[in-house]
């Protein structure tokens, strides 16, 4: 059996030829019969859809990526995943590279650039931090989400709780339940 797996783990991907639907239709182009997908990130190893399609491999089976880097983002995860996976009889066909097996130079070839990709990930931790730093220097800065109501509109809301249910609020306001409770909460905390 030939089983294809993608991952993503930001909407961005979409833009950068990782979207989901482009990792699939390579996939299937390259013969998997049945493809798994997650949208994780690729430090995390328990992904659902990946731990079913792991669960489900065995010896004979190939394991078909677009990219080395949507196994994971760590050196010691990848490569100990890979290479248990051909111990165990799986091929491991990486579209961007050709069939990995365990001789020394294709270990130490996977290696290097599963460190690229632990690199680059760390990388985009590192300037994501700075860039928030920097933006905490702003007065007007607002951690999460740019919001949407003033303040005095999240008193209105909490206000007419008092008489009307969520539903009728939020047809009055256009705010959705969840915002008029959170209207609710900061009131109370007024």
């Amino acid at each position: 059996m030939i089983y294809g797996y993608a991952r993503v783990s930001t909407k961005c991907q979409a833009r950068d030829g990782n979207s989901l639907e482009a990792q699939y239709e390579a996939l299937r182009e390259a013969g998997a019969e049945i493809i798994y997908t997650d949208s994780y990130t690729g430090t995390q190893m328990d992904r659902p859809e990946f731990m079913k399609l792991l669960s489900r491999l065995k010896k004979g089976d190939t394991l078909v990526v677009s990219k080395l880097d949507r196994f994971a983002r760590s050196i010691t995860q990848a490569s100990e995943l890979i290479t248990s996976l051909i111990d165990e009889g799986v091929v491991i066909h990486v579209l961007n590279m050709g069939v990995l097996d365990n001789s020394p130079v294709n270990v130490l070839i996977r290696n290097m650039l599963l460190a690229f990709a632990q690199f680059e990930r760390e990388l985009i931790v590192t300037r994501t931090k700075e860039g928030k730093e920097i933006a905490k220097q702003d007065p007007g800065y607002h951690e999460g989400h740019p919001r949407v109501y003033t303040d005095e509109q999240y008193r209105e809301a909490a206000e007419l709780l008092k008489t009307h249910t969520y539903r009728e609020v939020a047809d009055m306001t256009g705010m959705s339940i969840k915002t008029i409770q959170r209207a609710k909460l900061r009131n109370r905390k007024d």
